[in-house]
């Protein structure tokens, strides 16, 4: 796979911890008013999804003509890469990096420009900005970075913004970005306002806990959207995602009493593995990144945490783990443990 990331799955599995799900389901209200909208699920859902679009909207502060909805960010991504990439075009972006941009860039013809990160795992943006040239037709960075879950601080942002070419889109993915501290966080009305090339994508799979709902969106400039928008495929959003998204937003205060424990674990996990000797990147999301102590060492970690029934992604650097429990935490440590000679 073009990314490095494949994953590493054992069956049967005592710990999911391959795809950044968070550890339980949808709040009880939002279980609710989706279990009320199962009547419903005989009519079809609106031709576009403008009425999710105006929740969002109206969650954020914004007006309707800034936002786009589709199924999960790689469904607005895939809309991205129709409109602006042809054939032999390329697409610069940090590796190892989410599955899905390499994936679907070369579904849509395009090459993939790879940057590596720099050795702690973040965004070398000034060999990302180098790696632009004429072919470039859309710079991706991911904040909190997928896999190591390391972010971009926003004042260097806005200065790596400054040397891109503006016919250029930047996507900015902000998937995680409910688990950062708000310090590491952009004000995204701010940066499409300052930037109109930028795009920030966000969705309702991770912090939210509805990943089977499929229900991404786009923040970005009037012109922007409209050219994404015109790719849009009719019903393409289902209606439970429209109920769904109200109900998280009235729960939004309970949402976040659930986050805050994975932000503690995450923190606690990484200072146990780090006391045991391992590299652990600096993560602002669900998950932590462990890197491998030599090109061997993978066999040594893939083969512990087969052994304990631990799903996890195997990186080309090394491995990536969600964040669940401090059970499913003992059980990584004790993983990792039979692996220090």
């Amino acid at each position: 796979m073009t990314s490095g990331i494949v994953e590493h799955r054992t069956e049967p599995v005592d710990h999911l911890l391959a795809l950044n799900e968070i550890p339980f389901g949808p709040l009880p209200s939002v279980r609710l008013a989706l279990s009320e909208a199962l009547g419903r699920v005989n009519r079809y859902p609106e031709f576009f999804p403008s009425r999710l679009a105006d929740i969002i909207s109206g969650h954020i502060g914004t007006t309707q003509d800034q936002i786009v909805v589709g199924p999960g960010l790689t469904g607005i991504l895939t809309h991205l890469l129709r409109e602006f990439v042809s054939a032999g075009d390329n697409v610069v972006m940090s590796v190892p990096t989410f599955d899905g941009y390499p994936i679907l860039t070369e579904m849509a013809g395009g090459i993939c420009h790879a940057v590596a990160l720099t050795g702690s795992g973040e965004h070398n943006l000034a060999a990302m900005a180098d790696a632009v040239d004429h072919r470039t037709r859309l710079v991706v960075v991911c904040s909190p970075h997928n896999p190591t879950g390391t972010c971009v601080d926003p004042a260097e942002l806005a200065e790596f913004l400054t040397y891109i070419d503006p016919t250029i889109p930047v996507i900015l993915d902000e998937a995680y970005v409910e688990f950062a501290d708000p310090a590491h966080r952009t004000d995204p009305l701010a940066l499409v306002a300052m930037f109109p090339n930028v795009l920030v994508l966000r969705t309702f799979s991770k912090a939210y806990g509805l990943a089977a709902l499929r229900i991404g969106y786009g923040i970005g400039s009037p012109t922007m959207i409209e050219r994404i928008r015109r790719r849009l495929i009719p019903f393409e959003m289902n209606a439970l995602a429209e109920v769904a998204v109200a109900a998280c937003y009235r729960a939004e205060p309970e949402l976040l009493e659930r986050i805050t424990p994975i932000i503690v674990e995450r923190d606690r996990l990484s200072t146990r593995l780090r006391h045991l000797g391992f590299d652990v990147a600096a993560s602002a999301a669900n998950f932590v990144h462990v890197s491998y102590r030599s090109p061997s060492d993978s066999i040594a970690v893939l083969d512990a945490f087969n052994r304990a029934r631990i799903a996890v992604k195997d990186c080309t650097s090394g491995v990536r783990i969600t964040v669940a429990d401090c059970h499913s935490s003992g059980a990584v440590v004790g993983a990792l443990s039979d692996t220090i000679t």
